[in-house]
């Protein structure tokens, strides 16, 4: 199997923002966010991903806001984020910023009373007595036919409505793997005939690859909650042998990594709930590791808190966003080293301690040695390998330090160190 959509060139090496429009601000409007637009920007943020703009059903609604996923139209925007051109005005401010902007696609299902349940109710999936169903138990939404094949073709206008009216640069599709690969497949070659765009599935299937990007690294994080959380038989190897198996991934394909986002920080917890003192170790991980890592709203401040899912609840931006400039320099990174690129490699080097991870990603010249302490307590460790001799700077302290082949360190619990080398020359993105 391999990619059927080569990837777009500023996908390569790329970060996401996850935006969650309604949490943003207090007005919870895009021209309230428009005000963060140049902070992300200076923050080395490249692409935006909108959660749904879409108007949010009202029968069967959950709480007083719904669920953003609970769609009453495919191509309105709901009035209280703004209007269309509002909408446009933010696509425009990104673009400025040379920020790219995707928006959440949720083709498997919409809320009870959209407009296609009066229109084309025959595209719905129905139970034996002929009522609107879904087959994943979700209260507020109902699952469309995609046997239906003027329902695939009425989609993909939908879809395509939002790159002619707004210049969006891509989707991340919700749920993906209940709606068939070879809808997507057709979506992708229907829609990149207007613009290059581009494709993020929720989903951890490797045939998506065919035709998405980028997918998710849930089984990854899964494995790293578990480990965190102190299950018995979860261990810090069983998430390197998972990462084992992505990089043996197609070329071309990526995998999402994250340490929180809607779901995660609702119904699992902010990262400091599973993480711990190591959550900016985790953090670091996601910006390093090959990949494309996951920011969502409000990480960089940092939001403690989970944000309510089906009510207003704003982030607290007040004071310091003390974390804005962790977050800078390790986006910042990925802009100009070649190592956390595409056609890099990853070398584990072996440490002897259980809850270290180091590893060395390399790509011409190009260097990046990381060194993550997951534990509680403090950690001495020694790293060798002929690949790592070399000068590299710390990239957080901006020191330069020569490591040698076999070389001994002492992290404090949840520490990490980040070791580069750099060489702009042989950049294209500098």
């Amino acid at each position: 199997m391999s990619t059927a959509f080569p990837i777009v060139s500023w996908g390569n090496g790329t970060n996401i923002y996850e935006v969650n429009i309604r949490q943003y601000t207090h007005e919870g409007t895009f021209r309230a966010f428009i005000e963060h637009i140049p902070r992300l920007c200076r923050m080395n943020v490249e692409i935006l991903w909108l959660m749904p703009v879409t108007p949010i059903s009202v029968e069967k609604r959950q709480g007083s806001w719904g669920s953003y996923y609970a769609a009453s139209s495919y191509t309105d925007i709901d009035p209280l984020y703004g209007s269309a051109d509002d909408f446009r005005e933010l696509i425009r401010s990104a673009h400025a910023c040379g920020m790219k902007v995707i928006i959440d696609w949720v083709a498997n299902h919409t809320g009870y009373d959209h407009q296609w349940t009066m229109q084309y109710p025959d595209w719905y999936r129905k139970d034996d007595a002929g009522n609107f169903t879904g087959l994943y138990g979700w209260v507020d939404v109902i699952d469309l036919n995609y046997e239906v094949p003027e329902l695939r073709r009425e989609m993909i206008r939908a879809m395509q409505h939002w790159i002619r009216e707004y210049d969006i640069d891509g989707f991340r599709c919700d749920m993906a793997r209940t709606v068939p690969l070879d809808f997507w497949v057709e979506a992708r070659a229907e829609c990149d005939t207007l613009k290059e765009l581009f494709w993020l599935a929720e989903c951890e299937i490797l045939e998506y690859h065919e035709a998405f990007d980028a997918t998710y690294g849930w089984e990854a994080m899964r494995a790293a909650d578990k480990y965190m959380a102190g299950e018995e038989g979860a261990t810090l190897a069983n998430v390197i042998q998972l990462l084992g198996n992505y990089t043996r991934y197609p070329v071309g394909s990526r995998k999402l990594l994250f340490t929180s986002n809607h779901d995660e920080n609702t119904y699992h917890g902010t990262e400091y709930e599973k993480y711990g003192t190591a959550a900016l170790a985790w953090a670091v991980f996601s910006c390093t590791w090959p990949g494309i890592p996951l920011i969502y709203s409000g990480q960089e401040k940092p939001n403690k808190k989970r944000l309510a899912f089906f009510e207003k609840d704003e982030i607290d931006w007040s004071g310091e966003i003390e974390l804005e400039s962790f977050y800078t320099t390790l986006l910042g990174l990925r802009k100009h080293n070649l190592a956390l690129e595409e056609s890099a490699s990853v070398l584990i080097l072996p440490s002897g301690h259980n809850d270290v991870l180091a590893y060395l990603c390399r790509r011409q010249k190009d260097k990046v040695l990381v060194l993550l302490n997951f534990s509680k307590e403090q950690a001495t460790f020694t790293i060798d390998h002929p690949a790592i001799p070399d000068t590299y700077t710390d990239l957080f302290t901006q020191a330069t330090r020569a490591i040698s082949r076999k070389a001994s360190f002492s992290l404090n619990a949840g520490e990490y160190l980040v070791y580069h080398i750099t060489h702009p020359e042989s950049n294209t993105n500098v």
